[in-house]
């Protein structure tokens, strides 16, 4: 047996780099795009190692640890850059500040758990839901720094609990009980929990700085300071930047929050927070360029995975898109949304690829928000073989009356139909088009699809081929014009489709399954409804035409 030791352990070295090499070899994820995006690869990092334990770092779970981080990540940053690394241990700590060329590397067993003392992370100008205002310091940050990242298979945790309100109707009776018994305070309507009375009241606050027309000020600020919530992760105008392999969880308001950064991957992460967690997002990426998003796993309180690209007229000043973004092979257990665009999309969002994605439970599967004042424009997205199970509301959803309300709260899209009512367009209005769907199956849901544009400004060019969806209701289609289903199978109760003041709509060997009337037609615009194909003699023959709209607004061919 001895003899064959070199050989076997030979072997042994080049099964283990093959299998290194392919782990992190992306290459074939770039190849054939729709849209012209150079290959990432990951940053690379001197063979130089700072253990954080050599900087004073102890792993009890008791010990503040926030010199010895930050330590090591400056001895590190002053050799050239390298590995620090986080063995295993339970690693209090304040907040981490990254600096150039620093891999933050966290050995199995490893858990860096953020304190809980909000005088740990003190209010600075950051950016929040697209707008420049206050925020308290991120647990991890990062600004205008080049090859960053946090890799190996350790934990981050946000202490999010001691930041979040939370709503009663999201907790059982005694989930409820236990967080009231705690401290903090509850609303007069007695329906929602905040950590501090301050946390509560801000909202009034705020109310009656609108109303006098001023921004907050340093020193007001301070006195709400924890209403301020923090993302866990802020990286900003940073270019290389790598997140791999850890766990990131339980963060005061979005997880990881990549914000104007480029050559961004983030690859084999699992992303986590309470499904009541307030504004508890898995990722946003934020006006960013390059990105890859692969073999990752989201369990969240809010949008798991969500381009976005700045608010209203701030968010078109700068002008800054998120664009050139492939996410592959990615699981949501729970969310508001799987893949989300938006609301904050006003410097645009372009050339995004989704595929082989799952959404297991998530409150919309593919969704698309926006409102009036927003602007921007979302084009060129493509989205292939998405698997979805049990959706509680729309499966693909396309909503330019977003209001803030989770997708289990919002008002149905007939009834937001009836009150529009077009208005003058302008560089507020949000444009939404050229965007393609195709293989996408859902087993259960409230909706299948809908598609709301606004009647000044219609959804064009949204093509949907080869799906097959179950749900309750089939497809409602509202202010829209290039709507294309091809190869597509609904089953759902009657009717199956909905089309309001929408025209050029067509349907291509549409299969629907449901009973009495399959297509009812409503609206004076809509018009050239055209049904190619199998099936296409009965879906004109079981069409219900809504007052205004003539016999000859269907075409067959």
């Amino acid at each position: 047996m001895k003899k064959f030791f070199p050989f076997i352990l030979l072997v042994f070295i080049c099964c283990n780099n093959s299998f290194a090499q392919g782990k992190y070899d992306f290459a074939k994820y770039f190849k054939n795009l729709p849209f012209k995006m150079h290959a990432l690869s990951i940053p690379k990092f001197p063979n130089k190692v700072f253990n954080i334990k050599q900087f004073g770092a102890v792993g009890d779970g008791m010990t503040v640890n926030t010199e010895a981080f930050a330590k090591a990540i400056d001895a590190c940053t002053k050799a050239g850059g390298g590995k620090v690394i986080v063995p295993a241990g339970m690693w209090l700590t304040g907040p981490i500040h990254f600096k150039n060329n620093v891999n933050l590397h966290l050995e199995i067993g490893s858990h860096i758990q953020f304190t809980k003392n909000i005088d740990d992370y003190p209010l600075l100008q950051s950016n929040w839901e697209g707008v420049d205002q206050y925020r308290c310091t991120s647990p991890i940050s990062g600004r205008n720094l080049k090859n960053i990242a946090i890799t190996g298979n350790g934990i981050l945790d946000g202490s999010g609990e001691v930041w979040r309100m939370v709503k009663k109707n999201k907790l059982t009776a005694p989930q409820w009980k236990e967080l009231t018994a705690s401290g903090g305070v509850v609303d007069t309507k007695g329906d929602t929990w905040y950590p501090t009375k301050e946390s509560m009241e801000y909202l009034d606050f705020a109310a009656k700085l609108k109303k006098e027309g001023r921004t907050i000020t340093r020193e007001e600020a301070e006195k709400y300071k924890i209403f301020f919530r923090p993302v866990m992760l802020s990286f900003i105008e940073c270019k290389n930047v790598w997140l791999d392999g850890v766990t990131f969880q339980n963060s005061p308001a979005w997880n990881l929050h990549p914000l104007l950064c480029e050559n961004v991957l983030v690859t084999n992460l699992n992303v986590r927070n309470p499904w009541y967690s307030q504004n508890g997002d898995g990722i946003d990426v934020d006006a960013c360029k390059n990105v890859f998003i692969y073999n990752s796993k989201f369990d969240v309180g809010d949008d798991a995975i969500c381009m976005k690209s700045g608010k209203d007229a701030e968010g078109r000043k700068r002008g800054r898109a998120a664009e050139n973004i492939v996410i592959q092979d990615c699981i949501v257990y729970h969310g508001h949304g799987g893949f989300t665009i938006g609301s904050e999309m006003s410097g645009g969002v372009r050339n995004i690829k989704v595929d082989n994605c799952n959404f297991i439970g998530t409150d919309i599967g593919l969704r698309f928000k926006s409102t009036r004042g927003r602007g921007g424009i979302v084009e060129n997205i493509w989205v292939s073989n998405i698997y979805m199970k049990d959706i509680p509301t729309d499966a693909l959803s396309f909503n330019m009356y977003y209001g803030g309300f989770s997708p289990t709260d919002d008002k149905p899209a007939d009834e937001k139909s009836k009150e529009a009512k077009a208005v003058e367009v302008n560089d507020g209005t949000p444009i939404f088009r050229n965007i393609y769907m195709k293989n996408i199956y859902c087993d259960g849901a409230k909706d299948a699809i809908v598609i709301q544009g606004l009647p000044e400004m219609s959804i064009k060019a949204i093509e949907v081929e080869n799906c097959v969806m179950k749900a309750d209701c089939g497809i409602s289609i509202f202010d829209a014009d290039g709507i294309k289903i091809s190869s597509t199978k609904i089953i759902s109760k009657s009717p199956v489709v909905r089309i309001n003041q929408s025209k050029n709509v067509f349907f291509d060997n549409f299969e629907p399954v449901g009973s009495g009337s399959l297509i009812k037609l409503d609206g004076a615009k809509t018009s050239s409804i055209v049904f190619q194909g199998k099936n296409s003699s009965e879906l004109k023959t079981k069409t219900q035409f809504g007052d205004g709209v003539p016999q000859s607004a269907v075409i067959t061919k």
